[in-house]
């Protein structure tokens, strides 16, 4: 549906990332070879094409989410002394922290030298302000974490900055180069919201049960994220329970024995289900906005999109 745009993409992305610095293009090259699933730029093609006709604005948009994307990435690795991305060496590990916050700092001129230079104000207004809110969600999130503020709502508030906004503005982002609507692009937004949500749940949820790596990885407890299942978990479970799970999240955080038993005890309170429960309702919010469109196999592409985030087995 989107093949023959997703290599024009990836052209157009390598150009808008090339540089005459030596050592910043071998690092984007690295980078580059390297490239994900690429579901963001994939949701900004299929909802501009749900919405109207691809354009060159199109296709700005999609570099300027992966740019944008990219430079959170690697200044995320910096933030968490990450080793790896991917499976690969992460940037921060290959060329240590001075080159890292530089790169990040390049691709986001990069990104908005992009808009600007093509008169895309409003697509990078959308997408400015989901850097904004993912930059307070990962500060809020260390914030309550040294606390271990056990608040649901909170928790929203952190995965709806942190990773739901970008896929809201990448898919608001497309429905505005094909339309230039607001009532399209809002209503896109929200569908990104939705998706967003749920693929951040499925994300926290790979922490407990064993689907991705045949085995629970406990990585979350051990940085002290309270996530869904364990806030959920905390808030049910018996005093003398909770008071140890709090205990072992403090100061046993990184026994493996200790991480087993708080994974144990997630999944006996029915914190994974109640998990579960919360990625579908999101789901099917997503669902419910697509489907206010005709049906087409673009709104079947996206439909499948859907599927993936909560599906997905990494």
């Amino acid at each position: 549906m989107i093949e023959s745009e997703l290599k024009i993409f990836e052209g157009k992305f390598k150009e808008a990332v090339n540089s005459n610095v030596p050592l910043l293009d071998r690092v984007m090259q690295y980078m580059v070879k390297r490239k994900g699933k690429q579901l963001r730029p994939m949701f900004v093609f299929l909802s501009a094409k749900l919405c109207g006709t691809i354009n060159e604005t199109t296709y700005r948009a999609a570099s300027l989410v992966e740019i944008l994307h990219t430079a959170t990435l690697v200044h995320d690795d910096v933030v968490d002394d990450a080793p790896e991305r991917r499976g690969f060496f992460s940037v921060y590990a290959l060329w240590k922290n001075k080159v890292s916050v530089l790169v990040g700092d390049y691709l986001l001129a990069k990104g908005l030298l992009l808009s600007l230079d093509n008169n895309d104000f409003r697509i990078l207004q959308l997408l400015s302000e989901a850097v904004r809110k993912m930059s307070e969600g990962e500060l809020l999130q260390m914030e309550k974490s040294r606390s271990l503020n056990l608040d649901e709502q909170v928790y929203y508030e952190i995965i709806r900055a942190k990773t739901a906004s970008l896929l809201a503005s990448a898919c608001a982002a497309g429905a505005w180069s094909t339309t230039g609507d607001e009532g399209q692009t809002d209503k896109m937004r929200a569908f990104g919201d939705a998706v967003g949500m749920a693929f951040q749940i499925k994300d926290d949820l790979f922490d407990y049960t064993a689907d991705n790596v045949g085995k629970p990885t406990g990585n979350d407890i051990k940085e002290k994220k309270l996530t869904l299942p364990l806030i959920y978990t905390l808030n049910n479970v018996d005093k003398q329970t909770r008071k140890e799970l709090i205990y072992i999240i403090k100061n046993q955080n990184t026994r493996k024995d200790k991480v087993a038993r708080v994974i144990d005890v997630v999944n006996q309170s029915g914190g994974i289900q109640y998990t579960i429960n919360k990625m579908n309702a999101y789901k099917q919010d997503a669902l419910t906005i697509l489907h206010t469109f005709p049906p087409s196999p673009i709104r079947d592409g996206l439909e499948e999109l859907v599927n993936f985030v909560s599906d997905r087995k990494y």
